[in-house]
């Protein structure tokens, strides 16, 4: 008996501790000055109103408990607006007030909102509010419970980081903006030097040893500048994300061939011996073949560059894995320490190389880990010093396609001399430019075949097309008046112009300036400086498309 008695007396003091427990803990939770906690009855009418409600929205329960609802609390507009979007949301009408509220909860559904608390002196602050209803033991609705909690900071965040992308888009914009000036600003004198120069050296007329050697330096430093602008451009497309590559099978044998054939003049001036070992049959890859070309020719200039007297330069392409192939670039030049190799692939770091020979701007590097990358590929470097390097690129293999010739390298091949005898043919060319127009009036003077008129602004260039009728006209983009793709857009419209080949000739050069010139109908897009041959080879190509075009129908496209 004494022992039962004990147990009980035992039992009910846990019973008493876990009451106060409870109710201590009841107590912290509605006393709680870090949330806003209101009860309601389930009409909507408030019932509790804890230290948080009373602080963050400066009522006091007296003034609120059995009065008032909490939509009462929010901002109108918003509640209307939250009935609107449920009535949509759940086709069902919905009307403004604590239904908007609550309507979810009542239907045991999970629900919080983010709407205005507008407090008793007026002011406004956005909370996040989860609602929930509160029902009795047999289910039945007795309430709801809100508990809100200040969405000020996040809210402020928010805006920040929307006014600071919106600096950034600005900032990047105006970057993009500058770079595209840049480039037209400095190609435009770059299209004299070069073209000219290029003039010069195919002249006819005997020169001096000294004439010829004055000529080459005058072209090499020129098309170096020109890659060292188009280096700058593509590193700052890469990092702007704006550099669009069009990845397709490609075959890497004929890309190889290519670049040794450009490059193994460099070598034998270089006195380097280079050696293109047998690829394992077939190679195709998807990747950008223009890009790949410049990798390839970034790491043998590289290879060349940074050799010894007498040295080599081995490539090779080994399949790396089913899904891979690998090209390497082995070199017999001085190598690189362990703490060099950790900064190869850093922005304008020439590795101590500044004071040196050798020219540079230390992002052609950079440049080609960035677009390996780009087309789903890796790069890696091995180095022992006094050894050599090797530099490797793995690009994800393709199937060999069905056909791999382009319908544009057929359009672009070079076409058939003009037969003798027919006279002429009228070459128009719009472009403000005095430099640029004389460069062009001598190439075309080497051609008797042709006749080069001029104009020096839009509106002139398209009266004289209407009159004289050219076979082919070479527009300039940045006009005087109205552009070259207006005048371009008024040439398309007239019966009597639209017929004729346009070829637009800009220092417009970056790719969506190509891409648009070429959306708004020009048969070719050259960029300045020139490169003769090609300049010539387009405008033959032109000339075989104006002579095949009838009057009144549209000229055929070729793709740049």
């Amino acid at each position: 008996m004494i022992a039962d008695s004990a147990s009980d007396v035992v039992h009910e003091i846990r019973r008493q501790q876990d009451l106060l427990k409870a109710g201590a803990l009841q107590s912290a939770i509605i006393n709680s000055a870090n949330f806003s906690i209101i009860a309601t009855d389930e009409k909507g009418i408030i019932q509790l109103f804890n230290v948080g409600a009373e602080r963050s929205l400066g009522y006091t329960a007296a003034e609120v408990v059995n009065k008032i609802k909490p939509s009462d609390m929010h901002d109108p507009l918003e509640v209307q607006a939250r009935a609107e979007a449920l009535s949509l949301e759940l086709a069902t009408p919905i009307m403004p007030g604590f239904e908007a509220l609550a309507f979810k909860a009542s239907r045991g559904m999970e629900d919080s909102y983010e709407l205005t608390y507008v407090s008793k002196d007026g002011s406004r602050f956005p909370a996040v509010v989860s609602i929930t209803a509160l029902r009795d033991d047999y289910g039945e609705l007795i309430g709801y419970l809100l508990i809100g909690a200040d969405n000020s900071v996040r809210k402020q965040f928010e805006l920040e980081l929307t006014n600071a992308r919106a600096v950034a888009e600005s900032a990047n914009q105006a970057k993009s903006e500058f770079l595209s000036n840049m480039s037209h600003e400095l190609r435009s004198p770059l299209n004299a030097i070069l073209g000219f120069a290029q003039l010069l050296a195919s002249d006819a007329t005997a020169q001096t040893v000294g004439q010829k050697e004055s000529t080459g330096q005058i072209l090499q430093a020129g098309w170096y500048l020109l890659d060292l602008i188009n280096e700058i451009l593509d590193l700052a497309m890469i990092e702007s994300g704006k550099l669009l590559l069009s990845l397709e099978p490609m075959a890497l044998d004929d890309v190889m061939l290519e670049c040794q054939t450009m490059i193994e003049p460099h070598a034998q001036k270089s006195g380097v011996t280079i050696s293109f070992r047998a690829m394992p049959g077939s190679a195709f890859v998807r990747a950008d073949r223009t890009r790949v070309k410049q990798i390839l020719l970034n790491l043998l200039s590289n290879g060349i560059k940074y050799n010894r007297e007498g040295g080599t330069v081995i490539v090779e392409c080994v399949l790396k894995s089913p899904e891979r192939l690998r090209i390497s670039v082995r070199d017999t030049g001085a190598g690189l320490a362990a703490d060099k190799l950790s900064q190869l692939f850093q922005p304008f770091n020439r590795l101590g190389q500044q004071s040196g020979d050798e020219e540079g701007t230390g992002i052609g590097l950079v440049m080609t880990k960035r677009l390996t990358e780009l087309m789903g590929g890796v790069i890696g470097v091995e180095s022992t010093v006094g050894v050599g390097s090797v530099f490797w690129v793995e690009l994800i293999r393709a199937p060999k396609p069905q056909d791999s010739i382009h319908a544009w390298d057929a359009a672009l091949a070079p076409a058939a001399p003009v037969e003798s005898g027919i006279g002429a043919r009228t070459v128009l060319y719009v472009e403000d430019n005095p430099a640029n127009l004389k460069l062009v009036e001598q190439i075309i003077a080497r051609r008797p075949d042709l006749r080069l008129s001029s104009a020096t602004d839009a509106e002139a260039g398209i009266e004289l097309a209407r009159t004289q009728q050219p076979e082919v006209i070479l527009m300039d983009i940045n006009l005087p008046g109205i552009s070259g793709v207006r005048a371009l857009q008024i040439l398309r419209e007239d019966p009597l112009t639209r017929h004729i080949p346009v070829v637009a000739i800009s220092a417009n050069a970056m790719p969506h300036d190509i891409r648009k010139g070429l959306d708004a109908g020009f048969f070719h897009y050259l960029t300045k400086p020139i490169r003769v041959d090609a300049f010539m080879k387009t405008l033959d190509v032109a000339l075989e498309a104006a002579r095949s075009s009838p009057i009144g129908a549209g000229p055929r496209k070729a793709r740049t």
